[in-house]
C-alpha cells in the first residue's frame, strides 16, 4: 500500500482552512512568507495566480516531500485591485465605491510539489444592490469584515448586499475553489471522492 501524500495548506485563512477540510483530505497548515505587492503594470488576475503560485512554492521549497495548496483572492474594480481594508473606514469605503456595480473576484490556485506545479484562476462576479450609507455603517459594524478581500462575509450577512452572484463554484468567493481544488488534487494522485 503507498504512503498516502502529504498536503499542506498554504495559509493561517480560517476560511480556506475550513473549506478544505470539507474535502476529507487531511492537511496542515503553514504560513507563507510572501511578498504580495503587485508588480508594475500586473493585472489583477496577473496578481492573484502569481501569488497563489508564490505562496505555494514558498512552503513547498521548506517541504519538499510535501504536496502545497496556495490561493489568493483579489477583488478588482475598474480593472485596479481591491485588498483586505484592514478597518472599518477603508470597508466603508470599499462598499461605498461598490454600491450599485459588478466586481470580479479573482480567485488563483495552485498546487505544488517540487519543480511541479498545477494552477488555475477562478473568476466570480458579483453584484452589488444600490446601498445606502446606513445599511453599509450597519453591515460593517454587524460583522466587521476587514480581513476580507472587498469588505464582506458572503457566508453571512454579506449576502444581503447583493443583487446577483454568478460563479462556476460557490466556494471560491469564500477564498478556495474546491470543485477546482478537488480536480487539481485527483491530478495530483490524492483520493477526493
Amino acid at each position: 500500500m503507498a504512503a498516502r501524500p502529504r498536503l499542506i495548506l498554504a495559509s493561517t485563512s480560517p476560511y480556506r482552512r475550513e473549506l478544505l477540510a470539507r474535502l476529507g483530505v487531511p492537511f496542515e497548515t503553514q504560513r507563507p512568507g510572501t511578498d504580495e505587492t503587485a508588480l508594475p503594470g500586473e493585472t489583477p488576475a496577473d496578481l492573484t495566480r502569481r501569488l497563489a503560485i508564490a505562496k505555494a512554492t514558498d512552503v513547498a521549497a521548506r517541504q519538499p516531500k510535501a504536496w502545497v495548496i496556495g490561493s489568493d483572492q483579489i477583488a478588482e474594480l475598474d480593472g485596479q485591485p481591491l485588498g483586505k481594508p484592514g478597518d472599518r473606514d477603508g470597508a466603508i469605503a470599499q462598499l461605498r465605491a461598490m454600491s450599485g456595480r459588478a466586481i470580479a473576484f479573482r480567485t488563483g490556485l495552485a498546487l505544488c510539489h517540487g519543480e511541479q506545479c498545477l494552477a488555475t484562476i477562478d473568476t466570480t462576479t458579483v453584484r452589488f444592490r444600490p446601498l445606502t450609507s446606513g445599511e453599509i455603517a450597519r453591515y460593517v459594524d454587524a460583522e466587521q469584515p476587514f480581513d476580507c478581500a472587498g469588505s464582506f462575509k458572503c457566508e453571512g450577512l454579506g449576502i444581503s448586499l447583493f443583487e446577483a452572484i454568478e460563479s462556476r463554484d460557490p466556494t471560491a468567493l469564500v477564498g478556495l475553489p474546491l470543485i477546482e481544488t478537488a480536480r487539481l488534487l485527483r491530478e495530483a494522485g490524492f483520493e477526493v471522492p
